[in-house]
């Protein structure tokens, strides 16, 4: 592991949604879902310096994006207000996964800072008690703590842990962000999809049901999926979107099809983990 006493480097690694079904809505208005979460080796990296009064410093904020409301920043807060010493740290983010894109890059980011300071600021926190804090943060959060690929239901935060095939893919970015919130406002987006089980999903039940608003809103991701699927039977949104994504077989494949489509794309290839390249650089099993 990468770290010494005062001093960590870590990785923040990428989701893909497999499959997006929206089961229901609370009275606060959040969305009940059905997710799987692929967590990929495409990741953020984050250097957590440790400091002993009490401040919180981010060198690498990001463009148009106050400090205070990067969420590494809030969530090295969170935790700080569990600490019995005065304990600070300064933030570098090596920011790799685009915003917006539907890869989860802000909550691991979130997440890999919990985690870190947990260890840097000597804290002993479960992995249970980080996700009840990180969940404030966003849904998204406590997959990326736990460090498994999973099934997940409610808000996204009651995970069963799967195993899934660790396929290659390629992963083609769109030039326009998707906010969330946008989507899920949506008059006409799906939002009593019938539950399917577990089973169901490995047998094929994999549709994303964000997927016909988000074409509709924007063209240039209706021009990726149709792309990508010139060269894939299957093109997928992950989450919300921007990005979209297929499966291949092999890396060879997954070369050939980012080869076809890199004049016009900004893209990557990736390989999907069953266990969070954060857990193994941190030398912990899953």
């Amino acid at each position: 592991m990468p770290t010494s006493a005062t001093e960590l480097y870590l990785p923040a690694p990428a989701k893909l949604n497999l499959m997006l079904r929206i089961v229901g809505r609370r009275a606060d208005g959040y969305h009940l879902l059905q997710t799987v979460f692929q967590l990929i080796d495409h990741c953020d990296w984050l250097r957590f310096r440790l400091r002993h009064d009490g401040q919180i410093k981010l060198n690498t904020p990001l463009p148009g994006v106050p400090a205070e409301r990067d969420l590494t920043v809030r969530a090295a807060r969170l935790l700080q207000g569990q600490a019995r010493e005065n304990y600070g740290v300064e933030i570098e983010v090596e920011k790799n996964l685009p915003m917006g894109g539907g890869l989860g890059g802000g909550s691991s980011d979130a997440a890999t800072t919990l985690v870190a300071l947990n260890t840097l600021w000597n804290m002993g926190l479960s992995d249970e008690a980080l996700e009840e804090l990180g969940i404030s943060l966003g849904a998204d959060v406590p997959v990326f703590i736990r460090g498994r690929s999973a099934w997940a239901e409610g808000v996204g935060e009651t995970l069963t842990p799967v195993v899934l095939p660790e396929s290659w893919y390629v992963v083609v970015i769109p030039a326009c962000p998707v906010p969330t919130a946008k989507v899920f406002a949506a008059e006409r987006l799906t939002r009593n999809s019938k539950p399917i089980t577990i089973t169901d999903f490995f047998e094929g039940q994999q549709t994303n049901d964000c997927l016909p608003v988000v074409l509709d809103m924007y063209p240039q991701i209706r021009s990726a999926v149709e792309d990508l699927a010139k060269q894939r039977q299957h093109a997928r949104l992950t989450g919300t979107g921007a990005c979209v994504f297929a499966a291949c077989a092999s890396k060879a494949e997954a070369d050939r099809v980012a080869a076809s489509l890199r004049d016009k794309w900004p893209l990557f290839v990736t390989k999907g983990m069953n266990h969070s390249l954060l857990h193994q650089t941190l030398g912990r099993s899953s």
